[in-house]
């Protein structure tokens, strides 16, 4: 067993744990892990300072979450846009395959957290996903999401990547994984050659906080980079995390020194169970211009909304006021006029 495998069989899985080490009333979170399940890596758990600070209020479940009936579980619409289970097909040149059900940390804010870690999260199976792949010759970029990628065994990654290296029209792969920022032990030298064999391969990593670059995750971006993988980043605007300017001015320069670009900063989604953390879009408007003309364009990510229905992602600044100056109107890439909610 690997000491990256050797961790995972050491998270933090139930609230009484938690209480244990923090002491606390597990009582509180028991109803929340019930729904959401929790599970916090011992290096990750390591980054937490005190209860409440912005690591924390990454991974440890929150009364909140079950306080946002209104929103749906999938705002996307990733089911319905689903031709194969567990493979999205949104734009008409690029699938999502959900290549993993599990995380090394199940995040409070995840998009699919109706899913992610649960029974009912069931991975796309491989020669569907190939088969749909195969058969529609406008894919030409296939992104590996879940759950984590990085968390299924090297073997099996390297039979998806092998799989997919033989299909004429495919040109690239992403992979959207946080193992750099809550496992950093999983980026092995072996793991590294696997995706060097395979490129072109693109890797968007999920930092938040300054916080989280630390000379492990720096180590494990180092030894991605030296191996050829180009790697970004995609930050969810949270509140009470990063929705400071100067935490965000932080993070975003740190990310280059550590050679990841920028690429990102998401809008929290619409998702049940996440409200506690979404912002206006005017204060990601503000926290923005914090950004420009202060560092580099390098370090200007865009900031960009993935809108309700599977309508597609929008960047903010092209979002102009709608009725009664409680929504937003966007036109996204299809010409469709959208109108989305701003939080009170």
């Amino acid at each position: 067993m690997e000491a990256w495998e050797k961790s995972l069989k050491n998270c933090i899985t139930s609230p009484e744990e938690l209480s244990g080490l923090f002491r606390l009333q597990g009582g509180a979170f028991s109803p929340v892990v019930a729904r959401y399940p929790m599970r916090i890596t011992p290096y990750y758990l390591g980054l937490i300072e005190e209860p409440g600070d912005p690591i924390w209020r990454q991974c440890v479940p929150d009364p909140a979450e079950l306080c946002d009936p209104s929103q749906s579980p999938d705002p996307l619409d990733e089911e319905r846009l689903s031709p194969v289970p567990g493979l999205i097909h949104r734009y008409p040149d690029r699938v999502v395959w959900i290549v993993s059900s599990a995380c090394a940390v199940y995040c409070r804010f995840c998009m699919r957290k109706r899913g992610v870690g649960c029974a009912s999260m069931v991975p796309a199976k491989v020669d569907d996903a190939i088969a749909y792949i195969a058969g529609d010759p406008r894919i030409r970029d296939v992104v590996l999401s879940g759950g984590d990628p990085l968390l299924l065994p090297d073997d099996r990654l390297a039979a998806i990547l092998s799989a997919l290296s033989r299909i004429p029209h495919v040109e690239m792969v992403r992979i959207g994984t946080r193992v750099p920022v809550t496992l950093p032990e999983r980026v092995t030298s072996a793991l590294a050659r696997l995706l060097k064999r395979h490129h072109p391969v693109y890797l968007n990593t999920h930092f938040n906080h300054p916080r989280e670059i630390t000379p492990q995750s720096a180590k494990a971006c180092a030894r991605l980079a030296d191996a050829g993988v180009q790697l970004g980043n995609q930050t969810v605007l949270l509140k009470g995390v990063n929705d400071d300017p100067q935490t965000m001015l932080s993070l975003m320069r740190r990310l280059l020194a550590i050679r990841v670009r920028p690429y990102y900063i998401h809008q929290m989604d619409l998702v049940q169970g996440t409200a506690h953390f979404r912002t206006r879009v005017a204060h990601g408007i503000s926290v923005m211009q914090a950004l420009r003309g202060h560092t580099s364009g390098l370090a200007v990510p865009h900031y960009v909304i993935d809108l309700p229905g599977g309508k597609g992602k929008v960047d903010v600044l092209s979002g102009r006021p709608g009725s009664g100056g409680r929504t937003l109107l966007f036109t996204n890439y299809l010409g469709e006029e959208i109108e989305y909610p701003e939080t009170d």
